[in-house]
């Protein structure tokens, strides 16, 4: 076969491609296109100032079954049009006044958002929990270390009303077979 008919063949063959590829996922087999969830205002349900009550477990993944109680008020701001929010948490128990905050950051590529936490103790952000809602219900999760191992970090939101919510943080040192909970905080809204 000559030159000249090798690169038509190849040509052909190139076109034909081209012309049956939009062709193949046009039948009953192909899965419709999903649109994610616009998650940016997922947080707009706890935009205000709260009565915190806080369940903290003294030591945790030592087996540990001591928990400590703080009270204090949260106070939830909406930054970038909700896209964005930030908490100042303000608390006293047993052990002594804590301060945080939470600065809260919808992406809007992954549909997540990220939670990044700050003690006025240690004053930097920690690892972000990343994760999204579903359901009514928000789970967010990171790997960090603890006591000088790699841990699972998962934060849920769960039991959400409009005057009451509830936050379980848990560890697993096990890969995510078992969860500690080991932060549960309680919040009821406080009327103006």
């Amino acid at each position: 076969m000559s030159a000249s008919k090798c690169f038509r063949n190849v040509l052909l063959v190139c076109g034909l491609l081209l012309i049956v590829q939009p062709m193949r996922g046009s039948g009953s087999q192909q899965n419709p296109a999903v649109t994610a969830r616009d998650g940016s205002h997922d947080f707009d349900f706890e935009i205000g100032t709260w009565k915190t009550h806080l369940s903290r477990l003294d030591h945790p993944l030592t087996r540990s079954h001591t928990w400590i109680e703080y009270e204090g008020v949260s106070v939830v701001r909406k930054i970038w049009d909700g896209r964005a929010n930030m908490v100042e948490l303000e608390m006293d128990g047993p052990t002594g006044h804590v301060e945080g905050l939470n600065l809260r950051l919808y992406n809007p590529q992954s549909h997540q958002w990220s939670l990044n936490f700050a003690n006025v103790k240690v004053g930097t952000l920690s690892v972000p929990t990343v994760g999204e809602f579903k359901n009514g219900r928000g789970e967010f999760y990171d790997q960090e270390e603890f006591n000088g191992r790699m841990i699972l970090v998962r934060n849920v939101w769960m039991d959400i009303t409009a005057n009451s919510c509830r936050f379980e943080q848990s560890f697993s040192d096990d890969g995510g077979k078992t969860w500690e909970a080991n932060w549960i905080a309680v919040d009821t809204r406080i009327e103006k």
